[in-house]
């Protein structure tokens, strides 16, 4: 595998992962609890649509295929996806998104606070813009994880059940293969591992101040290095893809 490939496969990775995750967010939009969650929820979907039209589009290019943004969001198979298992899990209840976003938010910030100092001038660019977005993620899923956690009976089990429902998916996050080993050399990605680390220094407090109890690691789900992922990434995407794959030369006016 050349370093060219590692970059377009890992721009994929960090594309499709926010683009998945924004759209499941957008599932909340018209369907919040409340409508000042409905707002956030759907602005929260529109900073991780916006990160992924930066990485996607930098892997078309990188490609230099010919193709855009749009067709590597609209044109790919399930197979073609590298997005985490994690961002693609249902929204569920309002806890289960919630606890979702909490720990995947915590990864993305602990992973762009990292990636500021690649020597990719757009990776960095866009780890550092994108910091600003997803402080504001995990500040957001944090509080409320702290008042579902630390609030109700049934919301403090809700909350549990969550928590222990989605940590089987987040030994994917932390996975690597050759794409990551040549573009740690070249000094381009992190290292996951370090990144683990920083990543449980930061959730297990919060988790701690909810009253809720961090999740054995157990069995662990994977598969995304591989663009294996579950069924729900198939429905997700022949929703999304829908109109784009029904009128192909149709253009907004």
């Amino acid at each position: 595998m050349t370093t060219n490939e590692a970059l377009i496969n890992y721009s994929l990775r960090l594309g499709d992962t926010s683009l998945i995750l924004g759209q499941r967010m957008s599932e909340w939009c018209s369907n919040g609890p409340i409508l000042e969650e409905d707002i956030a929820l759907t602005n929260l979907a529109l900073d991780l649509i916006g990160q992924a039209r930066t990485m996607l589009s930098y892997a078309a290019k990188t490609e230099n295929k010919g193709k855009t943004e749009d067709d590597l969001a609209y044109r790919r198979n399930e197979r073609e996806f590298y997005n985490t298992l994690l961002s693609e899990r249902p929204n569920g209840n309002f806890g289960d998104t919630v606890v979702r976003n909490f720990l995947h938010s915590a990864f993305s910030l602990e992973l762009y606070k990292a990636l500021v100092n690649s020597k990719d001038e757009m990776i960095a660019a866009h780890a550092e813009k994108s910091i600003k977005e997803v402080t504001y993620h995990l500040r957001h899923s944090a509080e409320w994880l702290i008042r579902l956690g630390d609030g109700t009976e049934e919301s403090h089990e809700k909350a549990q059940y969550a928590l222990d429902d989605l940590w089987e998916f987040t030994g994917d996050l932390f996975e690597m293969n050759e794409v990551d080993s040549i573009l740690i050399k070249e000094g381009i990605a992190v290292d996951l591992a370090e990144i683990k680390t920083n990543w449980l220094a930061s959730i297990l407090p919060v988790i701690e101040r909810a009253t809720l109890t961090q999740p054995e690691d157990a069995y662990m789900h994977s598969g995304r290095l591989n663009a294996i992922h579950s069924e729900s990434l198939g429905h997700l995407i022949a929703e999304m893809q829908f109109l784009p794959r029904s009128y192909p030369e149709a253009n907004w006016h």
